[in-house]
């Protein structure tokens, strides 16, 4: 395979990289061939610190690296992650149906459909009320438990698409394994309109489960009137492949929904993790998320280069990383929907290109995956933008605007809107020291007030913050995703970092009950296990 670092893109585009001007002298020129659309996304890269002539070598760099020929292997199910072995399919999750895409001798889409089909019977059951509790009631309240990717994804999808949930059923996500996030959702929980999916591949996933368990027995203590077999089956669905789990847990297996390993999971929320998702929005809703996601899906397999948001995004990301040596990007959504967002994206961004070496084993001698975090404006501003404008790092900044309110009440929007657009301008362009003094500002303030500017903007822009629209934004970073890791060679879809922990993690768990295996862990962890024993009793 290649070593992007060896071609001759690369080495034109570190000469580039030191003669750039400053985005105010960039702006000076006809920056139009970097506002692209796609599936009604507007992106805006004329903020970025490049112009067409590292645009034309990232484009080089682009096709020396094979990237375009990776991106049709990965839409016909060629097995790209060869770390596992696996096809990579979430863009077969939304394929429309009827479409076909044999992966190792198996119809996927035509199994993806199946699912969808079960998922729309169940979520239409509960809407409508025909679902009803052990004690004869509907339900009202679906609790979530899952993490990482059977988390972030719903979770976030159920605030951003706030405008279309059914207001007579609420939604809840219990994630995290400390045991006060289970206790405050059941706290404000009716046991007897409650249902809970327990989302977990192998069901047995240490936080999820035990957090399940402690929902299950909960609900037990609760209906005790009721027979056990009455009340989990009307209580418990589980999104898993692993049936005997699910069936020892007393959930029967027309209550289980299940996906595939060519799926990880923080690409999932369009599979069965998304069934949260569908109750609260309804299948017809949930269809149209699978449309957004699949129009970017297309645009991005179909789109020329020099016209492929995902592509321009994706390449932006790289310049940014490698050539001007920028190593954190801030997701800024002026849209409070969108307030999930950024978490969301930090685990599609830094799990899949948080890597060091390459897919032939080697390690890569350059950047890899940028961090990525971020706030919802405005309260961003009054917050960490004081850094963003005049600290000594250098951050690259998605702003992401919704154009229009679904419910338009006030001027508001507008307020919002200003706000980012001044940000976007106040943090690639600045303010210079003749400027301030041009203004009247006091010659003792003048170097305080400088913003120096020169900070890279990508400026994402949606008419109105609809199920589609959200499907086509979350498919733009995974493709965007892509690109990157392609060109640095490296497997997106892997997380052996996280699979490690999760070892390790088991095994101090089982010395707890054994002290004299303490000794088998490194000084500082024994020392820490010891002393956690200690102020535990």
């Amino acid at each position: 395979m290649i070593d992007p670092s060896t071609t001759v893109s690369w080495s034109t585009l570190n000469e580039l990289s030191s003669t750039i001007g400053p985005i105010r002298k960039l702006l000076d020129h006809d920056r139009a061939y970097l506002r692209l659309e796609a599936a009604g996304i507007h992106a805006d890269f004329s903020r970025q610190r490049l112009d067409s002539t590292v645009l034309n070598e990232l484009f080089n760099l682009v096709r020396e690296t094979g990237v375009e020929s990776l991106r049709d292997a990965m839409f016909r199910g060629e097995h790209i992650n060869t770390t596992e072995d696996r096809p990579v399919l979430h863009t077969a999750l939304r394929a429309p149906a009827g479409s076909s895409l044999v992966v190792d001798g198996t119809d996927v889409v035509g199994q993806v459909h199946e699912v969808l089909d079960q998922m729309a019977r169940c979520a239409e059951s509960i809407r409508s009320g025909e679902w009803k509790g052990a004690t004869g009631k509907p339900i009202d309240h679906v609790v979530n438990i899952g993490i990482g990717g059977s988390d972030l994804g719903p979770a976030m999808a159920y605030i951003a698409l706030g405008a279309y949930v059914d207001p007579h059923i609420s939604c809840s996500f219990v994630s995290n394994v400390d045991p006060a996030d289970v206790k405050s959702v059941l706290a404000h929980s009716d046991p007897e309109t409650t249902l809970f999916i327990v989302a977990s591949k192998t069901f047995t996933t240490t936080e999820t489960m035990t957090n399940a368990r402690m929902a299950r027995s909960w609900i037990l203590q609760r209906l005790s009137d009721y027979p056990v077999d009455q009340v989990v089956p009307r209580h418990f669905i589980a999104l898993s492949t692993n049936g005997a789990a699910v069936e020892e847990f007393g959930i029967p297996d027309s209550n289980m929904f299940g996906f595939w390993d060519w799926v990880g999971g923080r690409y999932s929320m369009d599979s069965a993790i998304g069934l949260s998702t569908m109750i609260a929005i309804g299948p017809s809703n949930f269809s149209d998320l699978l449309a957004g996601f699949h129009a970017m899906d297309v645009h991005f397999h179909d789109a020329p280069l020099e016209s492929n948001v995902p592509v321009l995004m994706g390449l932006a990301a790289i310049w940014n990383r490698n050539f001007l040596g920028i190593e954190t990007t801030a997701v800024l959504p002026y849209s409070e929907y969108l307030s999930r967002f950024p978490a969301y994206l930090q685990q599609l961004t830094m799990e899949s290109n948080g890597k060091r070496v390459r897919k032939d084993g080697n390690p890569v001698s350059y950047s890899t995956g940028a961090i990525y975090w971020g706030e919802p404006g405005t309260n961003g501003q009054h917050s960490f933008y004081q850094l963003l404008h005049q600290g000594t790092s250098m951050i690259d900044a998605d702003i992401i605007v919704v154009a229009r309110e679904s419910q338009p009440e006030t001027n508001s929007q507008q307020v919002l809107v200003a706000n980012a657009l001044a940000q976007a301008s106040v943090l690639s362009v600045g303010v210079t020291a003749a400027e301030l003094e041009l203004q009247g500002t006091d010659s003792g303030l003048v170097a305080h007030k400088i913003m120096p500017g020169d900070r890279p903007v990508s400026m994402i822009m949606i008419q109105e913050l609809t199920p589609r629209s959200l499907g086509a934004l979350i498919a733009l970073y995974e493709h965007s995703v892509f690109v990157q890791g392609a060109i640095w060679g490296i497997n997106s879809f892997d997380q052996w970092g996280v699979e490690l922990g999760k070892k390790v993690a088991s095994g101090i768990l089982g010395s707890f009950e054994k002290p004299e295996a303490v000794t088998q862990f490194d000084s500082a962890t024994a020392y820490s296990m010891r002393q956690y024993l200690e102020l535990r009793d």
